[in-house]
């Protein structure tokens, strides 16, 4: 009787067999800039493949050719990232903004149209906003609760509503937790497709990671990831994924190919360490994250508490997080009651959580989104963002979770 296994229980051998590596019971690093063919006919068989100048053969798989094209590192981890979001294929990148920049490249030309959600991640804001403009890309942004109708509207004043070409959204926001609707971005998505000019939908999962939501299910055409973050989880590397269906990868990896961006064998090797222990990382990094968002809300010196754990029951915002996510996370922003001065007091003050930007990693950080992640973004949007100057934003690692509230505790008494 076949067994069904789980994510978990697969990402310790599949798509690796310990008789290609000498009975290597972990995939070795195949440090290696080219391979070689047993035959030339084999040689133009691979090319042939890799170049798409014919369709493989029933059976038939990439062979190895070369490791800016493909590593067998980069290969299985690539497999291993499919069994978290059920996506057909995956391609791993030199860094998250690597891989958001190599969608947005692949999608869209000049004269074209992009619909994205805000707040995003400093730098992807930046690229939207300052790179793609010099390419006559033009951009409509949308916020966290606003209607389809409206949104619609905002695309339609543009002139270039038959442009849109692509949608992209960061769910939860960085750093507010702000949620972005999933039917109603596939719903504009679906209003604006047409036969000759579909339009894509792509995710930035970075904050939940691959354990607690999957856009793919949800009407997304891509989901991306910084792989530094959960995937990576050791603030030891720096790695991006994109996740999707064959048609819309062989795009995304053609172009990795040409722009020489992808992740490195000893990154790939890196990467599936980590994929080991995702789950029970990032489950106990939720556990902590939860205790912290208590402790907080409850707290005198605290105005605010953006946690998915404490959304209302009975609210759109609850409705939305119910149907799109597993678990509330393991960020958490909040508010001190002053400005930058009591703001930065607390951040000087911590004895255990880092002081460092980044997230998902095994220990705590804590940073001040307005000065540091996003300080790029323009001064006039950051209080319609709550982005402000007493705005901490807190990603929890996988201490005793005692330890993580004494700390904090101590910090906040000094203002």
């Amino acid at each position: 009787m076949e067994h069904k296994f789980y994510p978990e229980s697969k990402m310790m051998s599949h798509g690796y067999n310990p008789q290609w590596s000498e009975g290597a019971i972990k995939c070795p690093i195949f440090q290696t800039s080219t391979f070689v063919f047993k035959s030339a006919e084999e040689g133009k068989a691979f090319f042939e493949l890799a170049y798409g100048k014919r369709d493989p053969e029933p059976n038939e798989v990439p062979g190895l050719i070369y490791s800016r094209l493909n590593n067998p590192d980069l290969q299985i981890l690539e497999e291993r990232l499919c069994l978290w979001d059920k996506a057909e294929q995956a391609a791993v990148f030199e860094s998250g903004m690597s891989a958001i920049t190599t969608v947005l490249l692949e999608f869209l030309r000049p004269g074209d149209l992009l619909l994205y959600s805000r707040p995003v991640y400093g730098g992807t804001d930046h690229f939207i906003n300052e790179v793609l403009p010099q390419f006559n890309v033009e951009v409509v942004e949308f916020y966290a609760g606003q209607s389809q109708e409206e949104i619609q509207a905002n695309i339609d004043k543009t002139g270039k509503a038959d442009r849109l070409k692509l949608i992209l959204c960061e769910t939860p926001a960085n750093p507010t937790n702000a949620q972005i609707d999933f039917e109603v971005c596939t719903a504009i998505k679906e209003h604006y497709s047409t036969e000759e000019n579909p339009v894509y939908m792509a995710v930035d999962n970075t904050y939940m990671g691959p354990l607690w939501q999957h856009p793919l299910e949800h009407g997304a055409d891509l989901v991306m990831y910084s792989a530094t973050k959960y995937i990576g989880g050791h603030s030891d590397l720096i790695a991006g994924a994109v996740l999707g269906s064959n048609e819309l990868m062989a795009r995304i990896k053609g172009l990795r190919t040409f722009l020489g961006n992808m992740a490195s064998p000893n990154t790939g090797w890196l990467l599936m360490r980590s994929l080991e222990t995702l789950k029970v990382r990032m489950e106990a990094q939720q556990a902590n994250a939860i205790k912290i968002a208590d402790f907080l809300k409850n707290h005198d010196k605290v105005e605010k508490v953006y946690y998915l754990g404490h959304l209302e029951e009975g609210t759109k915002d609850y409705e939305i997080f119910k149907r799109q996510c597993s678990g509330p996370g393991a960020m958490v922003a909040f508010d001190v009651k002053g400005g930058e001065k009591e703001a930065f007091k607390v951040l000087n003050s911590l004895k255990l959580i880092q002081l460092a930007v980044s997230l998902g990693s095994t220990e705590s950080l804590a940073q001040h989104p307005k000065t540091m992640t996003h300080a790029g973004v323009p001064e006039e949007d950051l209080e319609r963002l709550s982005i402000t100057d007493k705005l901490i934003r807190l990603s929890a690692g996988v201490e005793n979770h005692e330890d993580l509230i004494w700390d904090l505790d101590q910090a906040l008494a000094q203002i």
